[in-house]
Formats: structure tokens, sequence, C-alpha cells
């Protein structure tokens, strides 16, 4: 590829080079302070400070993410043995070498429902009550990410998406939960962070459409309020009385969803 044909000279791809580093350093400081409050529990509870079969899980589902966005396994193991060794340290002790047990493990293995283990389905998963979710508390201000955020282009953005509904999705897709939505076109917007994408269901995934594509009904608030709701720390119809979530076009499918 020539130099020229680049949509963005060299400048501005190392800015938003710049960008990514800060969002990786505000998310380690996040990470860090999970790995404090995860060290002050299993003190309280007398666990054990090293967990094995936690650091291997923890390079495994790398390993599974990675390999659907096109990263090798030695850069996502060199990643998390960095964020382990971080946390290690941050805990007063050092990590093992699970690392070097990964090559036997078949990082494929799925459970009984054929679903992988990266994410949880946050829909169908009673155990997910608002304590495990005070994390969201814990992230920074998305205002702070907007300007980085929007510079992603946009199939980037699609396909990040893409993987992490059909995760957290998983469970109502395969039952069928979802089927009223079957080529149906759903908006989701996140105002502070000028963010928007119309999704859909088809063939049993949940994709992103084209930016041109006009949502039959569209849900708008803040990035902190979808999450809220995604996460089921607030009720849809509180977030929508208090006209923190605005809902457009086709009310019935809107809701549905």
């Amino acid at each position: 590829m020539r130099p020229d044909s680049s949509p963005l000279p060299l400048s501005g791809v190392r800015r938003l080079i710049d960008g990514v580093d800060d969002v990786l350093l505000a998310l380690l400081a996040v990470r860090r302070r999970l790995v404090a409050s995860a060290a002050a529990i299993k003190r309280s509870t007398d666990q054990p400070d090293r967990d094995d079969g936690r650091e291997r899980d923890v390079y495994q589902r790398a390993r599974r993410l990675g390999r659907r966005l096109g990263v090798p396994a030695d850069s996502s193991d060199r990643l998390m043995s960095l964020l382990i060794s971080d946390a290690c340290g941050q805990q007063g002790f050092t990590a093992s070498a699970v690392v070097e047990d990964l090559a036997a493990l078949d990082l494929d293995q799925r459970g009984a429902d054929g679903a992988g283990r990266m994410l949880p389905a946050t829909m169908s998963d009673p155990r997910l009550t608002p304590p495990q979710t005070s994390w969201l508390r814990l992230l920074p201000p998305p205002a702070r990410l907007a300007p980085f955020l929007r510079r992603i282009p946009s199939s980037w953005q699609a396909r990040l998406l893409e993987a992490a509904m059909q995760r957290v999705l998983a469970g109502p897709l395969a039952k069928g939960a979802l089927d009223m939505l079957d080529s149906r076109r759903l908006g989701i917007e996140a105002s502070d962070l000028g963010l928007r994408w119309v999704v859909q269901l088809r063939n049993g995934r949940m994709v992103v459409c084209q930016p041109e594509e006009v949502a039959e009904s569209t849900v708008r608030g803040t990035a902190t309020d979808l999450l809220l709701l995604a996460s089921r720390r607030e009720d849809a119809d509180t977030l929508f009385f208090q006209r923190r979530l605005l809902l457009t076009g086709d009310t019935e499918l809107g809701l549905t969803a």
C-alpha cells in the first residue's frame, strides 16, 4: 500500500494510537481498583491469595477474544501476563507461570450448551445482581473517551459490538427469545459519546447494519444510562420515566426489545 493511500496522515494515525494508549491506561487504573476490591474480599473470607485456575481462565478468555479480533495468542498472553503480574505485585506476591501450560489446553472447549464462556449471558444469568455490576461506578467519565471513540472506524465499532452482542445474548438467541426482532432495525444512540448504531437480528445473529440504514425504533441515552439498563442496575420504567432514556419510532418494537 502506498503511503498516500492512507485516509489519515502519519501524524493523525499516531494521535489515534496515543488515544488508544490513554484509554488502556485508564482501564488499567480501573482494573487495579477492582483487584484491590478482590484482594479485600479474599482477605475477609480467608481465601488464598493465589488462584492458578483463575489465572488460567484469564489467559484462555484473552486468547478466545484475541482470536476473534485477529490478535495473536502470544500477544494476548504477554498482555495478560503483564496485567496478572501487576495485580500480583499489587497484592504482594509473585505471579505463576500458568501461561506455559496453555499450549496443551483446548481453548475451544465449550460448555454443555455449546456456548463459549468469554462473557456471561447477562439476560439469563440470575447471578448478575446489582452488587456484581458496581464496577460501572469505576469507569472513567464517558466524556473523556468520546474524542477517541468517535475516531474509531465504524467497521471496527461494528465488529466489536457484534462480538459482544453475540456473547452476551447467546442464551436468549439460542432459545429464540429474540425472534420478534428478526429483520427489525433497532437503533442505539449514546448521546454523550456522539455514537449511533442500528442493529438487527439476521439468521440467528445480532448484526450491525450499514450506517445509512434507518432504524424503526431508537433508544437514546448517555453511555452510563445505557450501561445501567443493560446491566439491570436500573429498570427501564425508571429510566424512561425520568427521561434519562428516550424512545422514538416504533414504540412497541422499542419496548419489546
